[in-house]
């Protein structure tokens, strides 16, 4: 009885001792063979394209926010793409007309921000 249940969950064990045997040696191996002497240019601190010049309370250019709300509006929209592909063949002709409503929008969206400039970093 024993014996068919260590039989049964034996694949199992073994999996998670594998799984646990290279999740080890990924994390220590590094620490074995990396490169031990750092460049002080590597140190710095880089952020946002720029060196650390100023203190961290300083005003941002607010196309940094505008680009920020373009990625999540493009994000949002695949999100909704993926959805509605799977099930464009049961959504009809209402569900067809709804999404090219949505991607109009969003591409009217893009254009003014296009003709804002917020796109253009000078």
């Amino acid at each position: 009885m024993i014996t068919a249940l260590w039989t049964a969950y034996l694949p199992l064990v073994i999996f998670l001792g594998v799984a646990l045997v290279i999740g080890a040696a990924l994390l220590v191996v590094p620490f074995l063979i990396a490169y031990k002497q750092p460049d002080p240019e590597k140190l710095s601190a880089y952020e946002c394209g720029f060196n650390a010049f100023d203190d961290a309370r300083m005003k941002f250019d607010v196309r940094y926010y505008l680009v920020a709300i373009l990625f999540i509006i493009f994000d949002l929209e695949v999100t909704f793409l993926f959805p509605w592909a799977v099930a464009f063949g049961k959504i009809g002709v209402f569900g067809f007309w709804s999404m090219m409503v949505f991607l109009a929008v969003l591409t009217i969206g893009f254009i003014y921000e296009w003709k804002k400039g917020a796109l253009e970093w000078d």
